[in-house]
């Protein structure tokens, strides 16, 4: 699957404020077979239960399948949990706590909120682009995916300290 990503696309912002192409299993999905093989074992799933294009997709990971935020959302007819009178409610705030990858979720909903999903988006390409190469990585990749600049890209750079201390 070849994704153009230059253009802002409110599906590949989850109801969170995740950035669905800066995803470990989203990335696995739409670019590297063998990246989404380990992911689907590291889970327990098959591959196919792994992949995903986006969590406002109609093809999502078996566990993003179960996101009380996205169906919260549809429920209350709003776009981000940001638009929400509850923001940020108990299950998102424990939802950010726990993985690297949702470090700036405030921050994300909150700029989302201010500039629009249009500007998030463009600013986010940024955040999670090798400034070496320009290849995209997850707040997983602590070293680009791809040339192995370190760090992978803004985010990571941002967020060393709290992201090797969610990994242990």
């Amino acid at each position: 699957m070849t994704l153009k990503l230059n253009h802002p696309d409110k599906t590949l912002i989850a109801a969170c404020g995740l950035f669905c192409p800066s995803c470990a299993i989203f990335i696995a999905s739409n670019e590297d077979t063998e990246r989404l093989e380990r992911q689907a074992e590291s889970l327990n799933l098959t591959v196919e239960k792994t992949r995903c294009e986006g969590c406002r997709s109609q093809k999502r990971n078996a566990n993003c399948n179960k996101c009380f935020m996205l169906k919260c959302t549809i429920e209350k007819g709003i776009n981000f949990c940001s638009e929400c009178r509850q923001y940020p409610c108990k299950e998102l705030e424990n939802f950010q706590s726990i993985m690297p990858h949702r470090i700036e979720l405030w921050k994300d909903l909150d700029r989302i909120k201010e500039v629009g999903f249009e500007i998030f988006y463009t600013e986010a390409l940024e955040n999670y682009k090798c400034p070496q190469c320009g290849t995209l990585n997850s707040g997983w990749d602590l070293s680009c995916r791809k040339c192995g600049n370190t760090p992978s890209c803004k985010y990571v750079e941002n967020n060393q300290t709290e992201i090797h201390e969610r990994i242990k």
